[in-house]
Formats: C-alpha cells, sequence, structure tokens
C-alpha cells in the first residue's frame, strides 16, 4: 500500500514538474519563431501564446515529422517547418469538407506553396480514418479539440482518437491545447462556449490508449471565470487554457 502511494506521488510531481523540464527552448525552436518569414499579425500573438515554450514542452526537434492537427491559419505551421528544418516534415491536417471548399481555400495552402516552408503538405483527411503520408512524431492540436465535439461535425470522438493514435510512431507524442471550462462541465459546452474539461480530455484519450506523460501551465489564466465564450473580446486571447502531452507507448 506504501509503494503504491510513494509511485502515485511521484507520478503527481513529474507531472506538476513538467514547466521546469522544458523551460528553456532549443536553439533551433527559438529560430523558428524568430523566422522573418513569419506575418506581423502571428508575432503580434507571441507573448500571449508562447510559441518557443509550446514546441519544447512538444519535445519538436529537427528531423522530426509533425502533424498539425487543425492548423486554421497556419500560426504553428510555419514554426514546425523552420523547427523541424529541411529533413523534417509537417503535414497540415485539414477535413476534406475544408479541401473541397473552393471559395474559401484554407490559408496553409499558401504556406505549403511557399517555397520558404517547402516541407509543409496539406493532408485532407478524414478525421475518423485518419491516415498521413508517413508516421508522426508529434501530432498537435491547439484550440480544437473541443471542435471535434461540436453537434454539427457528427464525429465519432472516439474513432478520431484512435485514428491519431495510430497515425503516430510508436513513443510519439500528442499535445492538446484547448480553452478550458470548469470541472464537470457537459461536453455540449463546445457547441456554445467553445470549451471543454480538461478531464475529458483526459479521459476520452486514455481510452484511445494513451499515456498522460506530461502537462504544462504556461498558458492557465486565473483571471478567466470561464463564463463569456472563447471569442468574446473580453477574453479572446487570454482564455485560461491547458496543454497535455500524451504519449503512445511504444
Amino acid at each position: 500500500m506504501k509503494r503504491n502511494l510513494m509511485l502515485a506521488a511521484m507520478a503527481v510531481v513529474a507531472l506538476g514538474t513538467a514547466d521546469a523540464a522544458w523551460a528553456k527552448p532549443s536553439a533551433a525552436i527559438v529560430a523558428a519563431v524568430a523566422d522573418k518569414g513569419r506575418p506581423a499579425e502571428d508575432t503580434a500573438r507571441d507573448a500571449d501564446r508562447k510559441p518557443a515554450e509550446m514546441l519544447e514542452f512538444a519535445g519538436v526537434k529537427p528531423g522530426q515529422t509533425v502533424g498539425d492537427f487543425l492548423p486554421g491559419g497556419g500560426y504553428f505551421t510555419r514554426i514546425f517547418a523552420k523547427a523541424v528544418g529541411p529533413k523534417g516534415a509537417v503535414y497540415a491536417i485539414i477535413s476534406e469538407g475544408q479541401a473541397a471548399n473552393k471559395d474559401k481555400p484554407p490559408a496553409v495552402n499558401a504556406i505549403a506553396a511557399d517555397a520558404n516552408y517547402g516541407n509543409v503538405k496539406v493532408v485532407a483527411a478524414n478525421f475518423q480514418s485518419l491516415a498521413l503520408p508517413t508516421p508522426a512524431d508529434v501530432i498537435w492540436t491547439s484550440q480544437n479539440y473541443h471542435d471535434l465535439h461540436l453537434t454539427r461535425l457528427n464525429l465519432d470522438v472516439a474513432a478520431v482518437n484512435k485514428a491519431v493514435f495510430n497515425a503516430l510512431k510508436p513513443g510519439g507524442y500528442y499535445i492538446v491545447l484547448d480553452h478550458a471550462a470548469p470541472a464537470g462541465t457537459p461536453v455540449d459546452a463546445a457547441n456554445t462556449l467553445h470549451r471543454i474539461d480538461p478531464a475529458i480530455v483526459k479521459t476520452e484519450l486514455e481510452a484511445a490508449g494513451f499515456k498522460l506523460v506530461g502537462e504544462s501551465s504556461v498558458l492557465r489564466n486565473p483571471k478567466d471565470d470561464f463564463t463569456k465564450n472563447v471569442f468574446d473580446p473580453a477574453v479572446r486571447g487570454h482564455t485560461d487554457q491547458f496543454i497535455y502531452k500524451f504519449q503512445r507507448p511504444k
């Protein structure tokens, strides 16, 4: 009994000190964030989004393959591309519906077409049967996990999570960064507040076979009262956000 309590305590300490373990970004990551090709509107958000700390926590290194799952405007896509370098690859994973929208082409299409980011490839995927050209070292999703629960998308989230698990190399990492909702908040808050209870994320990903191996509090904000939609100007860019690091066991 004492041994079990000691092991549990050690696990809590290991997770609780995750920030310290990844506190100093590598030279490759610092250079990637300093990339002069990044748009001014992206660099203006760096103080709030802390990309160098995020990539270091994720363990992104030169030569790796990174899946940027639902990349939006490509804020992290460009940084990933420079961080993994010419020997690495970045898969910008969008939905088949996004790829088919000719009236509003995904922003990452322009990034992939830019010679400065020649290691970026746009992958249009059915999220429930995600297939990447090659297995990834890291799959990253930022402020999007809650969207998988949107009623209008009608996704089998368990299938999506298993597909992400299978798209990773054994030992690979899945990083989930999202807007927090209070403990006990039902999952349908994704439709209204665009938030999710972190406990739901843990439960769902552990059910898919992942192991939680790290947590960062770099983007936590105790001033967020959780009542506002994340797009409300009063909190936009300053919500309380959790960051979890899950691993596909080796």
